[in-house]
């Protein structure tokens, strides 16, 4: 498989050549879901999952996403929904402008294990150019957002609800697209690099 690619099926998820990602309960069935069983054989997968290598940066990515997604929308929450400082696109762009930084920072040094200085071709350029390429779609869905609030003439309470779900939308669309890319952008060069970093620590 070439790198970066990814591949969905009933045991596995690749996004590197290595195909470590999640290799275990390819077994048979655990039982009815929600069933005990079914319960612990989920949480012994993401165990195994976290012990990989690319499974330990796809798990920290994917809370460093629930980091960025939560100062996003507690930013639009405040300038928007409460101080009332902007419309929905210019809220929605400073957002996630903010929510950016920390996205940046806690994925190169702590999902990828990076240090030192960033480097501005390889790192900060594409990172923010896949960052605005995000922000474009947040606007777009933005813009439906407060086409849709005012034809229809809503409160502005609703109008929050609504432009904080289509931001939250807009997330999601990219979230592993983004991984794929950031993958490449603060790779070391080194299969088990998240564990020598932690090991460093």
């Amino acid at each position: 498989m070439a790198p970066g690619k990814v591949s969905w099926s009933r045991g596995s998820v690749d996004t590197e050549s290595g195909g470590d990602l999640l290799t275990a309960g390819s077994g048979g069935s655990d039982g009815p879901v929600g069933s005990p069983g079914s319960i612990r054989a989920g949480i012994d997968r993401l165990v195994r999952l976290y012990r990989t290598p690319n499974g330990r940066k796809l798990v920290r990515y994917s809370m460093v996403s629930v980091i960025s997604a939560s100062v996003s929308f507690a930013t639009l929450f405040v300038v928007f929904g409460i101080l009332h400082l902007w419309s929905q696109v210019p809220s929605v762009i400073f957002a996630n402008t903010v929510a950016s930084v920390p996205s940046y920072l806690l994925n190169r040094q702590w999902t990828w294990g990076k240090t030192g200085r960033s480097h501005l071709f390889k790192e900060v350029i594409p990172f923010w150019t896949a960052s605005l390429i995000g922000m474009a779609l947040a606007i777009l869905a933005a813009a439906w957002a407060r086409q849709f609030t005012t034809e229809h003439s809503l409160h502005h309470v609703l109008a929050t609800v609504i432009v904080l779900g289509a931001n939250c939308g807009a997330f999601g669309v990219l979230w592993l697209v983004k991984f794929m890319i950031f993958n490449r952008l603060f790779r070391t060069g080194d299969a088990g690099e998240i564990a020598l970093a932690d090991s460093s620590r």
